[in-house]
């Protein structure tokens, strides 16, 4: 553990507690209702302390509103503004031990809009808000102590009393000396030689500024922001960064340069340094697409929020420019970003409910939303129940794209996810009235699954033809392995309780097919695994991929094997305490559907709905094949494809 770490243990009176970047991050999306709304994120800002940054996306354009715990609630400043902070008028008006209450003020809750809110709580390496009064004068620098218990990474200071340039730090400006350059986060402006920040490097403890009216005017009041860089103080162990400011060069290419963070980030901002350019926000919430349009804002700007733009694309170590233009990319050109890490909290910190979620509902026949998910969800899978329709199968990674889990044909996009910001919603998802998903008269199931360390993990990525390492952030050995190709490939799927050189195809009712070297003979690890060109199925040169990872997690979700009795009553105990809500079942030594079962459409003791992911026929509810068991799950029926005497079956249950 760092000293760092142990420091802000013992000062919060935990020692041993680890922290999560869930504990201090958050961005929450919602739609405005012209009403004081209090948005509940689960950032403990009342007892802690912290920054929220609330910017509307559309259609109107808004100032960016920015409020902190130590100057007060309702006193807010704007990014894309020189002017003073503003007090009154109905921004934040209370900072909650769990996320904060706007007032009315339109820039924060105008009704027939859409917000975006980001949350940064106190905590020592990570963020840090700085209150002084100036005291400048010519030639004469100040120093001021800070509480981020590392060097930042960046820091962003304002005249909150007199209209002036909101100044910044970051230490990706110069490879030697950025304490000799500035920027100003409300203005395109590049990088630019002064003395804003005293010609002085910041410490872990302190950092200066000069007599500049934007960070020193005698008698005038000012804040700092202060953002951490690679303190590896969080995580399960302690050891984890969770924000890192940084620099890279553009290479004019629409293939541009893999940013290594050591983690997924789920915000980043970006900004030109060589010439005048826009202060880019992107956000994994609003969408940042593997190989499609991201959702953009602009700090220095109050313009709505940018759908068209291709930018970049995130990895499980970091992201990818995916752009040649200047803003992001330009050949030769220098940039500087800020990234901050995805959730990364265990899935044992989770009720299941917060991490699986199943809804029946009924076709509206218009594009709607699905509303109350339990959760914000990454990946959506759904299937018509009373007529034949495939089973489209979505990702937040993907944006509004889709893939049939029920055949091999290529990747499709806009037939299901509603726009390019279908997933921009922090409870609900947007579909369209397409009849997979949402035609009149169409009764439907709908499966809603969260990304989490130990639970559940979404990664794309590029095949090169050769051997390559896959990385991911399961954060423990994978158990199942849901894999294919975006173009025209079948389905494969690795399980645990096969051999590494086994696979079954999802939507195929065959026995497992043997001797397969897609994963280069080789067993998955807790943090990446090996797939084998020049196959396209796994590793086609340029072809793209799509990959679901699955795990066990005591009490909520089991991933495994039984062998079959040829009795009417097998149960099949999967550590639970209540039952599983969801159960999919398959036959590996022989052929058999793919069965699919369901609390929400019923397990009961009696006939049981079910539906076969091997089929996209409509549900059969004329048979009892499993029953309630308070552990898991009990087959209820002595068929072949379920419970034949000495078959072998794999299956995933969640709680």
């Amino acid at each position: 553990m760092s000293v760092g770490r142990f420091l802000q243990q013992a000062a919060a009176g935990n020692a041993g507690e680890a922290v999560y970047v869930d504990d201090v991050f958050s961005t929450y999306l919602y739609d405005g209702t012209g009403s004081a709304q209090t948005i509940t994120n689960g950032i403990d800002l009342s007892g802690k302390g912290g920054l929220v940054w609330i910017k509307g996306r559309g259609p109107n354009a808004f100032n960016h509103i920015l409020e902190d715990t130590v100057r007060g609630a309702d006193r807010y400043l704007r990014t894309n503004t020189a002017n003073t902070e503003l007090i009154g008028g109905g921004g934040v008006t209370a900072f909650n031990s769990d996320g904060f209450t706007t007032g009315t003020n339109g820039a924060v809750t105008a009704s027939g809009n859409k917000f975006a809110s980001w949350t940064f709580r106190k905590q020592r390496g990570f963020f840090d808000v700085v209150t002084y009064t100036g005291n400048g004068s010519s030639g004469v620098t100040r120093t001021l102590s800070h509480n981020l218990g590392s060097v930042p990474g960046m820091i962003i200071v304002k005249n909150t009393t007199q209209t002036s340039n909101w100044a910044v730090y970051h230490r990706g400006v110069d490879s030697s000396s950025p304490e000799n350059y500035n920027l100003y986060l409300d203005a395109t402006n590049g990088r630019a030689t002064s003395d804003l920040f005293g010609s002085t490097a910041p410490t872990d403890t302190e950092f200066t500024v000069g007599w500049d009216s934007d960070v020193n005017a005698n008698g005038q009041g000012y804040v700092a922001y202060l953002f951490a860089h690679d303190a590896q103080d969080f995580g399960t162990d302690s050891d984890e960064s969770i924000i890192k400011c940084g620099s890279y060069t553009g290479n004019g290419s629409t293939t541009g340069p893999v940013i290594d963070l050591g983690f997924e980030p789920q915000w980043v901002m970006i900004k030109n340094i060589s010439f005048a350019n826009d202060w880019w926000i992107f956000d994994s919430m609003r969408g940042i697409t593997s190989g499609g349009a991201d959702s953009s804002l602009r700090a220095n700007l109050s313009s709505a929020e940018n759908t068209g733009t291709n930018a970049l694309k995130v990895t499980a170590t970091g992201f990818q420019l995916e752009n040649s233009g200047g803003d992001y990319n330009g050949s030769t050109q220098q940039y500087i970003y800020v990234a901050i890490r995805r959730p990364h909290k265990p899935a044992e910190e989770f009720a299941a409910t917060d991490l699986f979620d199943v809804i029946a509902r009924s076709g509206t026949g218009s594009a709607t939303t699905i509303d109350n998910i339990n959760f914000a969800p990454d990946a959506f899978l759904t299937k018509r129940r009373n007529d034949t329709q495939h089973w489209p199968f979505s990702a937040r990674l993907t944006g509004n794209n889709y893939i049939y889990l029920s055949d091999s044909a290529a990747e499709g996009t806009g037939k299901h996810i509603n726009g390019s910001n279908g997933w921009g919603y922090q409870d609900k998802v947007a579909v369209t009235s397409d009849a997979d998903v949402n035609a009149s008269g169409g009764t439907y199931i709908n499966y809603f699954f969260k990304r989490a360390k130990g639970f559940f993990d979404v990664v794309t990525y590029t095949g090169n033809g050769s051997t390559q390492t896959i990385n991911h952030n399961l954060g423990v050995v994978p158990e199942i392995i849901l894999f294919r190709g975006r173009a025209a490939e079948a389905w494969w799927l690795y399980s645990a309780e096969m051999a590494a050189t086994e696979f079954l195809v999802p939507y195929l009712t065959n026995t497992k097919y043997t001797g397969q070297t897609y994963f280069d003979s080789t067993r998955p690890t807790a943090s990446s695994w090996t797939v084998k060109g020049p196959s396209s199925a796994v590793n086609g040169n340029g072809n793209k991929y799509i990959a679901y990872l699955f795990a066990s997690v005591p009490g909520i979700s089991k991933f495994g094997s039984y062998t079959g009795n040829g009795t009417t009553t097998n149960n099949i105990d999967c550590g639970f305490s209540s039952g599983a809500r969801f159960v999919v079942v398959k036959r590996t030594d022989s052929s058999g559907n793919w069965y699919v079962w369901d609390t929400e459409r019923g397990i009961v003791a009696g006939n049981d709905p079910k539906l076969y992911f091997s089929s996209t026929g409509s549900e059969i509810t004329s048979a009892d094949e499993i029953d309630p068991y308070s552990a898991g799950f009990t087959i209820s029926s002595s068929s072949t494809a379920l419970n034949a005497s000495g078959g072998n079956y794999i299956f995933l249950a969640i709680a």
